[in-house]
């Protein structure tokens, strides 16, 4: 019969018979010393490296003995009970949080600021004690093969005429002389004999006076390039290959793609200047026999923005800007004076045109336009033809401009035509036929309501109805021909180049307008990328489009003047094939002018 266990004793402790079992001792000392190492070892590398880290148990006063191992052992086995563990709600955590200060969960945390390259130019704005701030310009100082060169070899920019008195005096060639004011038609200072394509020289001249340079591209609303591309190109379009005529213009780009700050926005925040129509830039085939170059078809030009004297309605990288006048101020008093005298002028002719038929172009109306100046007892003709005319000679123009109320101005060799700012210039109320001759071109520089300061006459009034000119004109009452007149009387400062020389005191001339407006919209490009805003809807076919909105409107739809703007494969609407033969032609006009 077994015995009962005694009540506080071990098994070690009992004994059979009052004998001892000397196996159950070994055993006994064996489990001892077995789990004394074990716990040695566990009190060595958790508990004291536990206790190590936390700096709160010091180990010289640490004593284990046998009597601890034992006590230890007879320690009772600890039992667990079944807690439930409470998860609290959403409402109860933005409680708590509250309640300690901490952020509401249900706040959506802030996404970091992405930082772009141009942060700290967009900032410049910001700081109203900088009268520069957002406003500064960086220039590339280029090779001089890209634009000082040409003028050292002057000769070779025309084929038929010598640029090199053209390009004196800043670009604005030579001073009108004393015998080409005839009756007194120019005032006494500002007045030069200046080329319809010296744009390139006299804005990069205008942009050295800009009181906004810097040479910090970090800080610069807008990168210029001063690439004399209208001279370049003017170079090689008769007797040149396509390698020539594009030569210079890819060996810029690729000059410009070095350069750090083409990385920023690669190029979107880049402009130039090409002082001629945008056809001359934009070949459209690898033809030798196809017009022009195609510095404004290169991937990377694409990006900048190019100011010319006449911009395509289809494409979206180019900007028109005036065509130079003779008229040049130094300081503001030029203009006022000016103005006072035109706004005084008596005119004895209801409207006028000067200008040559364009018999080779079925299309045109200078022939009709001709015949009713001639019939008409209120109407003047300056007639351009080959040889001697008096349309070359700037005061004979500006005479009959400053004579008449209105000033017939229908497309040129192209959608433009100079003529229509030397109208302008003297006060006389433009009269246009296709909304390309102005209103789609200079939105920069002209009010949009083209009503205010011009009369329109869609070409097909005249080519199909026969409508009378003189007769629309007359239904304007004269109290609205005054305020029209005025309002082009007031709009003279933002179509004319300040004299490079000089600097206007408050006045804002056409290099000031174009400069401001480069600048907005390359801060709306930025803005746009912060803000990641993109227009998924824009067409670049409908630029034209874009360009008449109103600030916030983004949508275009039909428009009236669609039909003078489609390209339909019928040929009656107008094309980018017909316009770079306008480009040719222009040159052949100029060929006739100066033989």
């Amino acid at each position: 019969m077994r015995r009962r266990r005694m009540a506080g004793f071990l098994p070690f402790q009992m004994d059979k018979g009052n004998s001892k079992n000397p196996n159950s001792r070994i055993c006994f000392l064996a489990s001892l010393s077995a789990f004394f190492w074990f716990f040695l070892f566990y009190f060595h590398f958790v508990v004291l490296n536990n206790n190590n880290n936390n700096n709160n148990i010091n180990t010289k006063n640490i004593i284990i003995d046998e009597s601890t191992i034992l006590h230890l052992h007879q320690l009772p086995k600890p039992t667990f009970e079944s807690t439930p563990f409470h998860v609290p709600d959403e409402n109860q955590l933005i409680e708590g949080n509250q309640k300690m200060g901490l952020p509401d969960l249900k706040q959506e945390t802030p996404k970091k600021e992405e930082v772009f390259s141009f942060m700290r130019a967009l900032r410049t704005s910001e700081n109203k004690s900088d009268p520069c701030g957002g406003k500064y310009i960086y220039v590339h100082d280029l090779p001089s093969r890209f634009n000082e060169d040409m003028l050292k070899e002057c000769k070779s920019l025309s084929l038929w005429t010598n640029m090199c008195k053209f390009t004196t005096n800043a670009g604005l060639g030579p001073p009108l002389e004393e015998e080409n004011n005839i009756e007194g038609v120019f005032s006494e200072t500002g007045w030069y004999a200046t080329n319809q394509f010296a744009v390139d020289v006299i804005f990069n001249n205008r942009m050295k006076q800009y009181e906004c340079l810097t040479s910090d591209s970090s800080i610069a609303a807008a990168i210029f390039v001063p690439f004399y591309a209208g001279f370049d190109i003017a170079r090689y379009l008769w007797g040149y290959n396509i390698s020539m005529r594009d030569a210079a213009s890819i060996d810029l780009v690729d000059w410009l793609m070095k350069r750090p700050e083409w990385g920023i926005m690669n190029g979107r925040d880049h402009f130039l200047v090409g002082g001629r129509i945008t056809w001359d830039f934009r070949r459209l085939s690898e033809e030798e026999s196809d017009w022009g170059s195609k510095l404004l078809f290169l991937p990377a030009a694409k990006n900048m923005s190019m100011l010319v004297v006449e911009s395509s309605p289809w494409n979206a990288n180019d900007f028109a800007i005036p065509y130079p006048t003779y008229f040049h101020p130094a300081k503001d008093d030029d203009v006022f004076i000016w103005q006072d005298r035109m706004r005084n002028l008596e005119r004895k002719w209801l409207f006028s045109f000067a200008g040559a038929p364009r018999p080779d172009n079925p299309k045109s109306i200078r022939g009709n336009l001709i015949e009713q100046c001639r019939r008409s007892k209120v109407g003047k003709l300056l007639e351009c033809d080959f040889g001697e005319s008096k349309c070359h000679s700037p005061s004979s123009i500006m005479q009959m401009f400053q004579s008449s109320l209105f000033c017939l101005q229908p497309q040129g060799d192209s959608y433009t035509r100079r003529s229509a700012f030397d109208s302008m210039l003297a006060g006389c109320i433009p009269v246009f036929f296709h909304p390309g001759s102005a209103y789609t071109q200079y939105t920069w520089h002209l009010p949009k309501n083209y009503t205010k300061y011009s009369v329109f006459i869609p070409e097909d009034d005249i080519r199909k109805r026969n409508v009378s000119i003189e007769e629309r004109l007359r239904q304007i009452s004269m109290e609205q021909v005054k305020i029209m007149r005025e309002e082009v009387i007031s709009l003279i400062p933002r179509l004319v180049y300040a004299d490079p020389r000089s600097k206007l005191e408050t006045l804002k001339d056409a290099f000031d307008v174009s400069v401001q407006a480069v600048i907005d919209k390359v801060t709306n490009l930025r803005k746009d990328i912060v803000e990641n805003r993109v227009d998924e809807n824009f067409i670049e076919e409908n630029s034209w489009k874009y360009a008449l909105l109103d600030e916030g409107q983004h949508e275009v739809g039909p428009h009236e003047w669609d039909p003078f703007f489609s390209k339909p494969k019928d040929g009656n609407g107008d094309s980018n094939d017909s316009s770079a033969e306008s480009a040719k032609n222009s040159w052949k006009n100029e060929q006739r002018n100066h033989s």
